[in-house]
């Protein structure tokens, strides 16, 4: 039985803002272990270290804008990595993309360029996350 099949999540987050970064780890703590990457590199690494543990994430909840390397070019990389390992489909990592900008330009590149399952504009809402997350179907 999977992390996920228990309701026991595997979530990274990843996020500039600290603060912002403490409200995702209040809403999401309660459904599994949280990690924290604060850009997409270390979003990335993280990622490649999860599935040489063999305990890859069932989400990830990535911020667009951020330093080093914004979330659109982590996601990309990732998957990328799951496409080496032959990770397709609905076996890929659920991914919600977090921004302030809710331009359709932002959303379109976030779907089509980088695989991205949902996104969210920020202010984050906890009831808002919750329904994005069963609406990809996270067991919440």
């Amino acid at each position: 039985m999977t992390q996920e099949q228990q309701g026991n999540l595997k979530i990274l987050i990843v996020e500039d803002d600290f603060m912002v970064r403490q409200i995702l780890r209040d809403i999401l703590e309660p459904y599994g272990v949280v990690d924290i990457a604060v850009n997409g590199e270390e979003a990335v690494q993280a990622f490649r270290v999860a599935w040489r543990q063999n305990h890859p994430y069932d989400l990830i909840c990535m911020d667009i804008m951020m330093p080093v390397m914004d979330g659109n070019a982590a996601l990309i990389k990732i998957r990328e990595i799951e496409l080496s390992l032959g990770i397709i489909g609905s076996e890929e990592v659920k991914v919600i993309m977090i921004s302030a900008l809710d331009d359709v330009k932002t959303v379109v590149k976030a779907y089509s360029k980088g695989g991205a399952t949902s996104y969210i504009v920020k202010p984050i809402e906890k009831d808002r996350l919750i329904g994005e997350m069963r609406a990809i179907g996270l067991p919440v």
